[in-house]
């Protein structure tokens, strides 16, 4: 039998994001309806829908080899796993999410010790009691099932919610007291698989193609010929990711440069490249970039 390694994707909110950047990575998944087992066109993958906050559970009992989850659920759920890379991407954008203390704009609740005796609703239990506790407060925390923003004043005194923007809670008359937690998307093992050699190169391989696709993300290529007497002035211009290529051409007495830049400078950068010299200016698209 081939060896296979079992991938778990996380379900729900993430689910899209996922299925994107794995596009980009060059995997093609497919998620059938009705089924938790997507199509990969890798054989040597598995995969299985779970939910981000039970991925850490299951990869930690072994039932799964790795998977894709949140910082903040491998906390709350105090799971075991070796953690392989972070991968800073979310539903909405590509920075960390932020678990937070919000109270109505009106409260008298201004700082931690105010929520002495209070009830709080949450998702994350066990982070928000862990949280209380290094600030020496006592209070009552309430696990939530949904609709988290809507519950105080009446149902709550407080709220520690997931927030990437901070518009939703916003829109619901609450303010940010402070931050208690911020999480990226982790990709994590279970510790026998992070030590098996062909499921660890797998899960390397696996993470370097992600990962080059994270970072292609708003870059392009520019390539284009320059005369060797304008090289420098072409040059100083570039906010080149490293240092450019420059390739010598037939011509002695110019070279070609290639090099890549961010994607929203170009219609800024190509009119003064032009000026200096350029020529023959190719813009290209990036699916990956691997240092």
């Amino acid at each position: 039998m081939s060896n296979v390694l079992k991938l778990g994707l996380p379900a729900g909110s993430l689910q899209e994001a996922t299925a994107d950047l794995f596009q980009k990575a060059g995997y093609k998944i497919t998620f059938p309806s009705r089924s938790y087992y997507p199509a990969i066109d890798d054989p040597e993958l598995h995969c299985t829908l779970i939910r981000a906050q039970e991925m850490g559970r299951y990869v930690a009992d072994g039932s799964l080899d790795c998977g894709l989850t949140g910082h903040d659920w491998i906390v709350e759920s105090d799971a075991h796993v070796t953690e392989l890379a972070e991968l800073v991407f979310s539903k909405v954008s590509r920075r960390p999410v932020r678990w937070v203390l919000a109270v109505p704009n009106d409260s008298p609740i201004r700082e931690p010790k105010d929520l002495s005796g209070k009830r709080i609703a949450t998702e994350v239990v066990n982070i928000t009691k862990k949280w209380l506790a290094s600030h020496n407060v006592t209070a009552n925390v309430e696990f939530s099932w949904g609709a988290t923003e809507v519950k105080p004043p009446k149902l709550a005194d407080a709220i520690v919610e997931v927030t990437e923007t901070g518009s939703s809670l916003k829109a619901n008359g609450l303010r940010i007291v402070c931050d208690i937690l911020t999480s990226t998307t982790r990709f994590v093992a279970h510790p026998a698989a992070a030590a098996d050699p062909w499921k660890r190169q797998k899960m390397d391989d696996l993470i370097l193609m992600l990962k080059g696709a994270m970072a292609a993300e708003g870059k392009v290529g520019l390539l284009m010929n320059v005369r060797r007497a304008d090289l420098d002035r072409v040059i100083g211009l570039l906010p080149a990711l490293k240092n450019p290529t420059v390739s010598p051409l037939a011509d002695a007495e110019w070279v070609a440069i290639n090099t890549i830049i961010d994607e929203a400078t170009v219609r800024h950068i190509i009119p003064q490249l032009k000026a200096a010299g350029a020529s023959g200016i190719v813009e290209y698209p990036l699916t990956k970039v691997i240092d």
